[in-house]
């Protein structure tokens, strides 16, 4: 009997210090590179998250994969192997994360990706099971847009994507929306997010003469598209989407990007939304967070991703606590099926409410239209 007595203080010992593990979230995101003002503000939000969770101390371990699939896929496959993270938040493009998926779900750990495709997490099988995101997918953006060009005259259309998944996933998404909304894609290049010429692609935009041309590109390489067919001379509407609305995109595209419409996530223009608009106080909380920390200017929609895969993140780990502890497989599994019942909770960019169909869980209050003004973003009611 006296030998069970230090086995039983060993046990309870262990198990209380198993109770109170360190969640660790590792996090990959493309800081430099082509993508980096996606990645530099996602970088920057990740200072401003919970430190702690359901009781639980949060430790962030944060790497730059410089907008490289190659780095995405090595960095998850570090914090999963050596940092024992207990969920992956990034990669900051649809490319990376795509290649993240298999180390993941291998590996069994939950990911929350800042990229927008809808393929991302659809459809639902044996491995997109362990991934979330918080954007809007392109489909409920694509909706915005058409809409919009069908409201203002607009019934030819010119597309140029770039040549990844996030150019054809919006191009999949707009032909659904633009036949819904009666127009006609008169046009489709590609170009890629290194590219320094599209002359080429924009002849024949130029030639088909269409009403409008829709940019899928995001950040500050999506500026190269409107510049050259600026000087081309063309005078028709320009569209982009929401990945390029952060301030460097306003500061590469300058007079040539003024007047362009764009779908955003209300955090873009939280200042301006309705007062009883469903999304204005939680998005103005974190363009008070981060302005505080970075300066107004530096506020960017790329960083409320981030932001909104804290709050997600943070909804679920109180419930995923009640079936395992930190850094063991049944805290990862348990929080994996947690994520999938987050009820509304209010963000950057929408209210949030997931499901086992549905990894994303926002509505049609997570996208407003907007205007680029004097070279600052104008909420258009």
């Amino acid at each position: 009997m006296k030998l069970l007595k230090p086995v039983a203080l060993a046990t309870a010992l262990l198990a209380s210090l198993l109770a109170h593990a360190d969640i660790n979230v590792g996090v990959t995101v493309s800081a430099t590179g082509p993508a980096a003002s996606l990645g530099i503000p996602e970088k920057n939000t990740m200072a401003l998250l919970p430190k702690t969770m359901g009781g639980q101390k949060v430790n962030y371990i944060v790497l730059d994969d410089a907008s490289d699939t190659t780095a995405a896929v090595s960095n998850t496959k570090k914090l999963i192997a050596e940092s024992k993270v207990d969920v992956v938040i990034g990669s900051s493009t649809t490319p990376n994360s795509l290649a993240m998926i298999d180390a993941v779900s291998e590996a069994q750990t939950p990911m929350i990706t800042l990229a927008a495709s809808a393929a991302l997490i659809e459809p639902q099988d044996a491995k997109k099971r362990w991934v979330f995101k918080t954007p809007q997918n392109d489909i409920m953006m694509s909706l915005a847009v058409a809409e919009h060009m069908a409201n203002h005259g607009v019934k030819t259309v010119a597309f140029i994507g770039f040549s990844d998944a996030y150019g054809e996933g919006w191009y999949k998404e707009f032909v659904k929306a633009a036949e819904l909304k009666k127009l006609q894609i008169i046009s489709n290049e590609r170009f890629s997010r290194t590219d320094t010429s599209v002359t080429g692609q924009a002849l024949k935009i130029m030639a088909a003469k269409p009403d409008a041309v829709l940019i899928a590109g995001s950040g500050t390489p999506a500026a190269l598209p409107q510049k050259t067919l600026k000087e081309r001379g063309f005078t028709g509407k320009f569209y982009q989407t929401h990945g390029v609305a952060n301030a460097d995109f306003l500061r590469v595209g300058g007079k040539d990007v003024e007047g362009t419409f764009l779908p955003a996530g209300p955090v873009l223009v939280a200042d301006q939304l309705p007062a009883d608009h469903p999304v204005r106080k939680s998005a103005l909380a974190y363009v008070s967070a981060y302005a505080g920390a970075y300066g107004q200017a530096n506020v960017s929609t790329f960083g409320g991703h981030a932001w909104d895969a804290g709050l997600v993140l943070n909804a679920a780990v109180p419930g995923a606590l009640k079936k395992g502890q930190p850094g063991t497989p049944a805290f990862r599994a348990a929080l994996r099926d947690e994520l999938e019942k987050v009820k509304e909770v209010a963000g950057a960019h929408g209210v949030f409410n997931t499901s086992a169909a549905d990894h994303l869980g926002l509505d049609q209050r997570g996208r407003v239209m907007v205007k680029i003004e004097n070279g600052a973003w104008k909420f258009q009611p």
